[in-house]
């Protein structure tokens, strides 16, 4: 497609590397995309989508402030025609999921090329969903296990309050450290209630246990 069929096309960039908004935005511009604003923190992205209103935020996962997927959650419940790409370094079970509960709409890794970028952010812009190649395996293989886990019981049904409040954080991207600050508790408690979540829904990954109790909503 060339640079000229889509001069309407509006993105937001949001990292907290300036040197990383900066690539992208000359890798974005170069294909005849607007680059319309960057924002280095959750509460900044979320600022600037409402004020500028893009097409697409291209968005880290872990932001300073917070959680992008936090952010993802508050531009669209503010703006459902807003589209969320997020960019991410690395590849995180439990936030790849969190990220299509937030209703976004694709979860890259950083390794993917210009072309690529480009093609994704444009199939998202057009109401498609996209996941890179580094992560279609790692959703298959959840989907999968999460399919052939036992349903005798209806996921979450005997979590306590405590212990849902930890799973909503993980559910959000959140590590245990960032948990236990959010929470006021030691890293030690949040891991021993994590370990009570997985057993009572007989899971062994933090990425299944989000998966089962969005499931069982």
């Amino acid at each position: 497609m060339r640079p000229e069929e889509s001069p309407s096309l509006k993105v937001l960039l949001v990292d907290d590397h300036h040197i990383v908004r900066a690539g992208l935005r000359t890798i974005i511009s170069r294909a005849g995309i607007e680059v319309v604003g960057e924002a280095a923190t959750a509460a900044a992205a979320i600022e600037e989508a409402a004020r500028l209103e893009p097409d697409v935020v291209l968005m880290d996962v872990r932001l300073p402030d917070g959680s992008g997927v936090t952010a993802c959650r508050e531009i669209r419940a503010a703006n459902p025609r807003i589209r969320v790409l997020f960019l991410s370094a690395f590849k995180d079970d439990s936030a790849l999921l969190a990220t299509a509960f937030a209703s976004a709409s694709g979860y890259l890794l950083k390794e993917i090329g210009a072309d690529h970028l480009v093609q994704a952010i444009r199939a998202v812009a057009s109401g498609l969903s996209v996941l890179g190649p580094g992560v279609v395996h790692t959703v298959m293989g959840h989907l999968r296990t999460i399919g052939a886990a036992s349903e005798s019981d209806p996921a979450g049904e005997s979590l306590s309050n405590q212990q849902r409040k930890v799973l909503a954080l993980v559910a959000d991207g959140k590590t245990n450290k960032e948990i236990a600050a959010a929470m006021r508790l030691s890293p030690k408690t949040v891991k021993n209630y994590l370990s009570i979540v997985f057993e009572k829904l007989q899971v062994s990954r933090r990425s299944q246990a989000v998966a089962r109790i969005v499931r069982g909503a």
